[in-house]
């Protein structure tokens, strides 16, 4: 790995490290039996210190897998490389912005309307949940516009597109989208366990919601990430947020 591509590497984990750090301003959800045992040996403020420890080892792991495979298929991170360095030629950073607002507020306005119409079948408890433990402005924005993407696009998506295109010998549309595709189900079937917590034995309907809600936004962004690079995926996750924010105050 070359000097200039390291900084990459560096440059992104800090990025993502921001967005692990803002997990501190919220509370976050431990089960009760874990949450005895930890109280019983650590203070309340090193109890959230230690939670910051899982999605810290999984942004390293994505910050090395991203950037050891991310130009050996093709994808970018336009803006971030240009300040490094690696990229000579010019940037088109208007069209990138462009691309990932318009990007955001589809993802936002999806997002919204499927919040919307599933609204009426979503159990209380689940509901109640989801209330209690709504994330503040700084961690939609810093943990899932960032830590997320650079987790799910540079991390796991590159790794899948990597992966296909040394199965089907060559670089191919098809192997972008599987691994757009795949990495946006594995986050979605990744929230599962929430509602397995919050109500047991969750209905299909439930699950179904929570797959195409957690899925919708990371097929739109990981196609901005193939297309416009990886800063182009952030600013869209962010706006997306924004949208649904205010379609949270407009619908209450």
């Amino acid at each position: 790995m070359n000097k200039k591509i390291f900084i990459l590497g560096i440059v992104l984990f800090i990025i993502g490290l921001a967005g692990v750090a803002s997990i501190l301003t919220m509370e976050v959800s431990i089960p009760a039996g874990q949450q005895a045992i930890l109280q019983a040996r650590f203070t309340s403020q090193q109890i959230k210190l230690l939670t910051l420890i899982n999605p810290t080892l999984m942004l390293i792991i994505a910050v090395i897998v991203g950037t050891l495979l991310y130009q050996k298929v093709c994808l970018t991170v336009p803006l971030i490389e240009k300040m490094a360095g690696i990229k000579k030629e010019s940037i088109n950073v208007f069209e990138i912005i462009g691309y990932g607002v318009l990007g955001g507020i589809i993802s936002g306005v999806l997002l919204s309307f499927i919040g919307f119409i599933f609204n009426s079948i979503l159990p209380g408890e689940f509901k109640e949940l989801g209330e209690a433990f709504q994330p503040n402005v700084a961690v939609r924005f810093l943990y899932g516009g960032l830590t997320e993407e650079i987790l799910m696009r540079f991390g796991l998506m590159t790794l899948i597109v990597w992966i296909f295109s040394k199965i089907v010998k060559g670089i191919k549309p098809i192997i972008y989208w599987i691994g757009i595709v795949t990495a946006a189900i594995i986050f979605a079937v990744g929230h599962f366990p929430v509602a397995f917590q919050a109500v047991g034995n969750p209905s299909p309907g439930l699950l179904f919601y929570i797959l195409i809600g957690n899925s919708t936004g990371g097929v739109i962004f990981g196609w901005l990430y193939w297309k416009k690079g990886l800063e182009s995926a952030f600013i869209a996750h962010i706006f997306a947020h924004v949208i649904m924010l205010l379609a949270m105050i407009i619908l209450n």
